[in-house]
């Protein structure tokens, strides 16, 4: 997206000739996205015409190995095409940045497997990877039962992952080092029933949904063991990315993140070159206490924007012998760059005065997107003390 506000900050960097291809196909199907983003927030899920649009243009593919039908896109041309969707509808761009991240599991699963799931149909790959289930071990594989939250894109799902903990005989099975033993099993979307619990602040259009497992047996070659999602998938041909799965799933988070903010920018540009508040002699643009918050505004997005170029340059570069180390970092650098978004978009919501409340204001959604992007595991405030503690001699751990 090219802003249309003149005069623009000097920005001209060289975009790469696959970057450019991705992004001209998100233009192309920018109309539909714009043309049926309201009924996505009202049904709560992504409408056909939107998903059969990313489909066709292979959006949802596009982080998963040629191998297994997919595009193997280069991390910084993904997390571009994410930025875009997330302008033009953030639960367009979530649900695309989750298929992103479930598209990892192609460079884990077995590869027979991952060519049923990938290439073998058309249809979304969805789930949790919050073990909230449990795996109880059983010849040849598990047996999976609970229930799981966050099933972005669950209405044109043909498949989903649910992490869970193993179990034998009813008790956790327990790993080398003395924590809970977990995997990450898939079933087809027939074993599972669907909660309508999706009612939302923000992110509404992204139907991610609460699902029930009762019992469904999972063969050992539908599992991923999450201890192995810590390292870069074992190298064979077929593999797309030499990065950790966790390593590689928050770009897709914090992308939406500077997408929102992103376009909450324009939109308010837009608006402050044709608003003169009530009683005053001027439009918003020409204040100066207008001027000096947007500019602040301005750089936030802007730095953030070149925070994550860094970041993947480093996860490109040393995702294989990177470690904890390089985990630290890309997480620490997608907290930020939530946290600079938030506070960008905070920003033009309050100087766009009650403009920004009306639910037919493109502010207002942004401003609900974005709180509730934040909320993520991966761009958390935690990530930043969990940084903190590893850079002062502590281990690297999730949480507390």
């Amino acid at each position: 997206m090219n802003d249309t506000h003149q005069p623009q900050l000097i920005d001209r960097g060289p975009v790469p000739e696959e970057t450019r291809e991705w992004l001209e196909r998100v233009a192309a199907i920018a109309p539909v996205i714009k043309d049926f983003r309201g009924q996505g927030e009202r049904d709560r899920r992504a409408p056909v015409e939107v998903f059969e649009a990313l489909r066709d243009a292979g959006i949802h593919r596009m982080a998963v190995s040629k191998a297994f039908g997919g595009h193997q896109v280069d991390l910084r041309t993904a997390g571009a095409v994410i930025q875009e969707l997330a302008v033009l509808d953030p639960s367009v761009a979530w649900q695309m940045g989750v298929q992103g991240a479930i598209g990892r599991f192609s460079d884990y699963l077995p590869e027979h497997t991952a060519e049923k799931l990938f290439d073998g149909q058309s249809s979304l790959v969805i789930g949790s990877v919050n073990p909230t289930g449990r795996a109880e071990r059983v010849p040849g594989g598990y047996r999976l039962e609970g229930t799981w939250s966050f099933a972005s894109g669950a209405a044109h799902a043909e498949w989903f992952v649910a992490a869970a903990v193993v179990t034998e005989r009813g008790s956790p099975r327990m790993s080398e080092s003395g924590v809970p033993e977990m995997v990450m099993a898939f079933v087809p979307r027939y074993r599972v029933r669907l909660l309508d619990t999706w009612h939302t602040l923000g992110l509404r259009g992204t139907g991610s949904v609460h699902y029930e497992i009762d019992g469904v047996l999972v063969a050992d070659d539908h599992a991923v063991s999450q201890a192995a999602m810590s390292f870069p998938p074992a190298a064979r041909p077929s593999r797309a990315y030499a990065i950790s799965y966790y390593d590689f799933g928050l770009f897709g988070t914090a992308s939406v993140c500077l997408g929102i903010a992103r376009g909450a920018l324009a939109s308010f540009k837009e608006l402050a070159g044709r608003k003169t508040p009530m009683g005053g002699l001027s439009t918003l643009a020409s204040g100066h206490v207008v001027q000096d918050r947007l500019a602040r505004a301005e750089i936030l997005v802007r730095s953030s924007r070149l925070l994550l170029a860094d970041a993947a340059w480093h996860a490109v570069e040393h995702g294989e012998d990177g470690g904890d180390s390089l985990s630290a970092t890309l997480r620490l650098s997608a907290a930020t760059i939530a946290e600079n978004c938030a506070q960008a978009v905070d920003t033009v919501f309050t100087l766009a005065g009650s403009s920004s409340v009306y639910a037919d204001s493109r502010l207002e959604a942004y401003f609900r997107d974005m709180h509730s992007a934040a909320k993520h595991i991966t761009v958390s405030p935690t990530n930043i003390e969990m940084a903190g503690q590893y850079l002062l001699g502590g281990g690297l751990q999730l949480r507390r």
